[in-house]
């Protein structure tokens, strides 16, 4: 019997088809074993470049939350203001020290009448909660304000003439009672617009004595312009300076100042001005804040809850496992070593990001198997059903993963847009388990279509009436009668 040159191109078709798909599963494996050394290497090396990065709850460490006072701030203005808050105590922070500071803006739910806005402060390894407190509320806060001199005279007069409380009220200016006035007016410039604050010593000029110490403060392009149009405005006010509220110079106004730069005097001495303008350089707080409620985390409690998610996650995987390789034997082994591979992907990314893992994060990381095995359940149940009607192994698989790609892709859409939600509105904990389980089920969706799939077309292609070994591997199920 002759062979025709097409049957023979035919079997060479056939022989470099198995060997790609052979080399395919090859690369998955060699990938997934770097992937595999990069996170054991960085996950027993203390001074790795990508260690995994632990929260408050398992590190242990210091829990600060400050309110901030946005009642005299247009409400425009709060999200930029706030986020400027978080920046100056961030720099504060990662001043003195703390290693892998978190620090977040977070804001009362929108049906709350009145809206507070609070700044969370998570330092990992500080359980000295009083000297997280001092070191951050040593940042001052600095505002510019006009005094208003009507004002002023008429609290004098009111004085002077021994009024009570009850007839002050009735001595007005510009038909408004004296008792409900500021002496000062605000400007809007504030801390927030500073640039560089620096120790300098006076020479001597405009009636100084020579040699006394100043702070001098330069604004940045916007606090300068707005610091020219208050001077050019009001000249022959005084502009008071306050510091944490309290007034410490008020000099009046000669003349228009442009350039943005202005002096700080109160009658400092060397290291008092040194200590002041370090501190304005290490950021001036934009609005008041006050410490609302603190919190210190012992690490060995965080190193339970690992140790208990750790088991959680082991028995997890080792049912889910069984059940697989049980049922659908070896494309339950398949899914098996695609699960670990998921599990080491996820776990590079969350150093590589990297994500602060939480214990709310690690719950959601052991949720995130049990999902992650959805979408081979469904594969193979369609995998099944093809296999019994008569087609071959690897045709089965094609029309399986064709078939349930649907199902896969808006059952996990609807999984990733509940978390996307929850991280969008959720408070820090939710968060970080938003996070963790939007990264998994984006994972698992690759793991299934990529891994999965690539490891069952390199079986051996065989169909259900073989009767051979492979046919029964690959089959499903169990026969109750």
């Amino acid at each position: 019997m002759s062979v025709t040159p097409s049957q023979n191109q035919s079997d060479e078709s056939v022989v470099i088809e198995n060997f790609l798909r052979i080399f395919r599963v090859i690369v998955v494996m060699a990938v997934s074993a770097l992937i595999a050394y990069f996170v054991y290497s960085n996950a027993t090396n203390p001074n790795a470049n990508y260690p995994f990065k632990l929260g408050l709850d398992l590190a242990g460490g210091s829990h600060l939350v400050y309110e901030a006072d946005v009642s005299q701030i247009d409400p425009s203005e709060v999200p930029e203001l706030m986020d400027v808050l978080r920046l100056v105590i961030e720099r504060r922070v990662n001043m003195f020290g703390v290693s892998e500071p978190i620090i977040q803006v977070e804001e009362s739910s929108f049906a709350a009448e009145v809206k507070q806005h609070r700044l969370v402060v998570e330092l990992p390894g500080v359980t000295d909660v009083t000297k997280a407190v001092e070191e951050i509320g040593r940042t001052p806060l600095l505002e510019f304000k006009l005094i208003n001199e009507k004002v002023i005279a008429a609290q004098q007069s009111a004085e002077a003439l021994q009024v009570n409380a009850t007839s002050g009220a009735n001595i007005k200016v510009n038909g408004e009672s004296v008792a409900d006035m500021s002496p000062y007016i605000e400007t809007g410039l504030t801390g927030r617009y500073l640039e560089t604050a620096a120790l300098e010593f006076t020479g001597g000029q405009s009636g100084q004595l020579a040699g006394e110490p100043i702070v001098s403060i330069k604004f940045n392009q916007e606090g300068g312009e707005l610091f020219e149009k208050i001077t050019r405005e009001n000249t022959g006010k005084q502009l008071a300076i306050f510091l944490d509220g309290e007034i410490i110079s008020a000099p009046t106004i000669n003349e228009a100042i442009s350039g943005g730069t202005a002096v700080i005097s109160g009658g400092f001495d060397p290291d008092e001005a040194k200590a002041l303008a370090q501190n304005l350089n290490f950021g001036a707080l934009p609005v008041p804040i006050t410490l609302a409620s603190t919190q210190t985390i012992d690490a060995t409690l965080g190193a339970g809850v690992i140790e208990q998610s750790y088991m959680a996650g082991l028995v997890g995987f080792g049912m889910i496992a069984l059940f697989l390789m049980f049922w659908y034997r070896v494309p339950g082994i398949i899914a098996s070593i695609a699960l670990i591979i998921y599990i080491l992907v996820n776990m590079g990314i969350f150093m590589l990001i990297p994500v602060t893992l939480t214990a709310a994060g690690l719950a959601g990381f052991v949720l995130s198997l049990g999902m992650a095995v959805d979408a081979n359940v469904l594969v193979f149940e369609r995998v099944k059903e093809e296999f019994r009607a008569g087609k071959s192994s690897r045709a089965a698989a094609r029309e399986g993963f064709s078939r349930a790609w649907s199902a896969i892709r808006d059952g996990n859409i609807t999984g990733l847009l509940s978390a996307v939600i929850l991280f969008w509105f959720g408070t820090a904990m939710i968060k970080g388990f938003a996070l963790v389980l939007g990264i998994g089920i984006i994972v698992s969706v690759l793991s299934a279509i990529i891994l999965t799939r690539t490891m069952m077309l390199a079986l051996p292609d065989v169909k259900r009436d073989d009767k051979t070994i492979w046919s029964f591997l690959l089959g499903t199920g169990i026969k109750l009668k």
